[in-house]
């Protein structure tokens, strides 16, 4: 696993696999999102599969498919609410976390600078010009 930290309680990684979640409970994780759309992946990866690995290891499971067009404001607040609700230290996985990365930077937009963001995305690996417009539309009305 390759997590990277974006926020003291938010974790982002690239896929991880059911034989993950136990160790991710044992590292403290109390909840896994799934931002990655089942039909990017085998059956042993999709929703269900890492439902049922997530929930027998005591992690919450969540799933809010994310691809690029569905990267809006209103995604941004549906992650945010499954953050904050996730407990104490949330992981959120895609293909390579970038679009885990991206749609918690849109629902940090407001509270915190569009800078900020992207340093704080910068510092996990994550680079993030290209969505640097988004960022600043997010900026002009925060989610």
């Amino acid at each position: 696993m390759d997590l990277r930290q974006l926020a003291p309680n938010y974790f982002v990684s690239p896929q991880i696999a059911p034989a993950d979640m136990p160790v991710l409970a044992q590292a403290g994780f109390t909840s896994v999102i799934c931002n990655r759309p089942d039909a990017e992946v085998t059956p042993d990866l999709q929703a269900a599969a890492m439902r049922a690995a997530a929930e027998a290891a005591g992690l919450r499971f969540e799933v809010l498919e994310l691809v690029h067009q569905t990267l809006t404001p209103e995604n941004a607040v549906l992650h945010r609410e499954l953050v904050q609700n996730g407990g104490e230290k949330v992981l959120a996985y895609c293909r390579s976390g970038t679009r885990s990365s991206v749609i918690w930077a849109m629902g940090q937009i407001g509270p915190r600078s569009v800078e900020d963001v992207m340093a704080a995305t910068r510092a996990a690996g994550y680079n993030l010009d290209s969505y640097l417009p988004l960022f600043q539309q997010v900026a002009l009305n925060p989610v």
